[in-house]
């Protein structure tokens, strides 16, 4: 799955200069975009009748319901309540799309990596608690 989101890296609890030290452009008071890609693996035993974990159609759906909807072309900062008071890092973000995520699967269905790219040279990988 694919979004596009702005952000900027910034601890109230700093001032500009440490902000800025810390976070160099991406302290940027304008913000800053990115074009995410998210790829979610699952894991679990596949049906025998089907040959699928999950059907993927249903898994695009939750992806683009609870995920790429409430992130593309929001502020993460800003506008996006699952993210509110928190540090919009990739590795944050990665976190809260699995606690995102997790709900709306299956009950035979577990998720086992988050893995989101912000660069294609900057990512972040999550595998739950």
């Amino acid at each position: 799955m694919h979004f596009n989101a702005a952000h900027k890296l910034y601890n109230p609890k700093w001032d500009e200069e440490k902000n800025i030290e810390v976070f160099g452009k991406c302290a940027n008071t304008n913000w800053h975009g990115h074009n995410y890609e998210l790829i979610v693996t699952l894991k679990g035993e596949v049906n025998e009748d089907t040959g699928f974990l999950i059907d993927a159609k249903l898994v695009c759906k939750i992806l683009d319901e609870q995920v790429c909807e409430k992130l593309d072309h929001k502020n993460l900062n800003l506008d996006v309540e699952f993210m509110k008071d928190t540090m919009s890092s990739t590795e944050n973000l990665a976190i809260a799309i699995w606690n995102q995520i997790t709900p709306h699967l299956p009950p035979n269905v577990k998720l086992h990596r988050v893995k989101l790219f912000e660069t294609p040279r900057i990512c972040a990988e999550y595998y739950g608690n």
